[in-house]
C-alpha cells in the first residue's frame, strides 16, 4: 500500500537540506530507526570489477546497523539493492518516477521493487504515484538520496556521469562522500578517481566504509580467509603469491590478460588480501 508521509515522518537528515520535497510517498517501510543511511550509486554499464567491488563491500557490512539506499536504476543501483537483501540489510529505493508499477523505470525493475518491499525495505518518491520518469526527474531524485543519507559512495562512473550529481549534492549538504578506486585503464574509474582527487574518501573495503559513517572498524581481529570462496581469477593470484612478486611479473604469470588481471589485483587490494610494498605484491594473510 502506498501512503503519504507527514512532514514529521520524513527522514531526519532530509529535513535539513535547503530544498526539501513538499511531499513524500512511501510503499513499505521507512529506514530502521537508529540505522546509518548509506547511498550507493554508480554506472549503469558496470564492469565485473564494479560488480564484485559492490557485492564484496555490502557483504562486509552484513552485521552493521546500515540501510542501503539507491535509485532502482540499471547497473550498480540494482546490484546494491539485491546485495543488501542477500546479506540481510534493509534497502530503500528512490526511483525517478511515481511508485505505481506502471511507471517504474526501467519496467524490468518492477519485480525488484516488489522484492524490496517484501524484504522489509521501502520505496520513496516525491512524485505522484503515476508520474512517469523523465530526464528532468533524476537530478531531483538524486538530491533526496544525497540529502537523506549520512554518506554517499560512488562505485564506477565515467567523468561526465549523472551519478556524480549525487556526490556533488552530498558534498553541498555536508555529508560524507567516498569512492572505490578502479583500474587505471577503465573509463568507469574516471569519476571515482576525480572524486578522490577532490577530497572524497578512498574506500578499500567495508571497514573503510564503517569508518566513513562513524561505526567501529571490525578488522582489529581478522578472521581466517576462505580461499574456496574466491573467484577463479583471485585464486590464480593467491596461489602465485606464495612468495611476493613484482606486479608486472605477477600479471604475466597469471596468463589472464592485462585488463582482467589488473582488475582482479585491484579487487584483492580493496578486500585487504594483498598489498604492494617496496615494489613487490604480497599476501596479507
Amino acid at each position: 500500500m502506498i501512503r503519504s508521509l507527514s512532514p514529521d515522518e520524513f527522514p531526519e537528515l532530509l529535513k535539513e537540506i535547503n530544498d526539501p520535497p513538499k511531499q513524500l510517498r512511501l510503499e513499505g517501510n521507512l529506514p530502521k530507526e537508529g540505522n546509518k543511511l548509506l547511498a550507493i550509486v554508480g554506472s549503469r554499464k558496470y564492469t565485473s570489477y564494479g560488480r564484485e567491488a559492490c557485492e564484496s563491500l555490502i557483504a562486509g557490512l552484513a552485521d552493521a546497523p546500515i540501510t542501503i539506499v539507491s535509485g532502482l536504476a540499471l547497473g550498480i543501483d540494482s546490484l546494491a539493492h539485491r546485495a543488501a537483501m542477500r546479506f540481510g540489510l534493509q534497502t530503500i529505493a528512490i526511483p525517478g518516477s511515481g511508485l505505481d508499477r506502471s511507471v517504474i523505470h526501467p519496467r524490468s525493475h518492477a519485480g525488484l521493487a516488489d522484492e524490496i518491499v517484501e524484504s522489509g525495505g521501502g520505496l520513496i518518491s516525491e512524485y505522484d504515484d503515476i508520474m512517469p520518469s523523465g530526464v528532468w526527474a533524476f537530478p531531483r531524485r538524486n538530491r533526496i538520496m544525497a540529502g537523506m543519507c549520512h554518506a554517499t559512495i560512488v562505485i564506477e562512473a565515467e567523468s561526465k556521469s549523472g551519478t556524480l550529481i549525487t556526490s556533488r549534492l552530498a558534498t553541498e549538504y555536508n555529508r560524507e562522500v567516498g569512492a572505490i578506486p578502479g583500474p587505471l585503464t577503465s573509463p568507469t574509474s574516471d569519476g571515482p578517481h576525480m572524486l578522490i582527487r577532490l577530497g572524497a574518501a578512498l574506500l578499500r573495503d567495508h571497514n573503510d566504509v564503517r569508518e566513513l559513517i562513524g561505526l567501529d572498524r571490525s578488522d582489529q581481529h581478522p578472521t581466517l580467509v576462505n580461499v574456496e570462496d574466491m573467484s577463479h581469477e583471485e585464486k590464480v593470484f593467491i596461489k602465485l603469491l606464495e612468495r611476493p612478486h613484482p606486479r608486472d611479473e605477477l600479471i604475466r604469470k597469471s596468463k589472464l590478460g592485462t585488463s582482467l588481471a589488473s582488475a582482479t589485483l585491484s579487487l584483492l587490494e580493496i578486500k585487504g588480501l594483498i598489498r604492494e610494498e617496496m615494489g613487490d605484491v604480497r599476501k596479507t594473510f
